[in-house]
């Protein structure tokens, strides 16, 4: 079947492996946004990551700012 795409084994392999980790990284941030809009509540990694962003000094209304001049 890879043949008649014109692929060879090797590249439908790197294909399929990158695939995967594109699903499972959709379904991951799925689940975060799911969990979070049912409990109201924050997952511990976004905790963690808006603390280690605090303490990099950047706040999350820089966040929004950027956010407003780039678009």
């Amino acid at each position: 079947m890879w043949n008649e795409l014109g692929l060879s084994g090797g590249t439908a392999i790197i294909i399929l492996i990158a695939l995967y980790f594109v699903i499972k990284w959709a379904v991951k941030n799925g689940i975060k946004e799911a969990y979070s809009a049912i409990t109201g509540k924050k997952t511990d990694e976004d905790v963690r990551n808006e603390k280690e962003l605090k303490e990099l000094g950047f706040e999350l209304e820089d966040k929004f700012q950027f956010a407003e001049i780039y678009f």
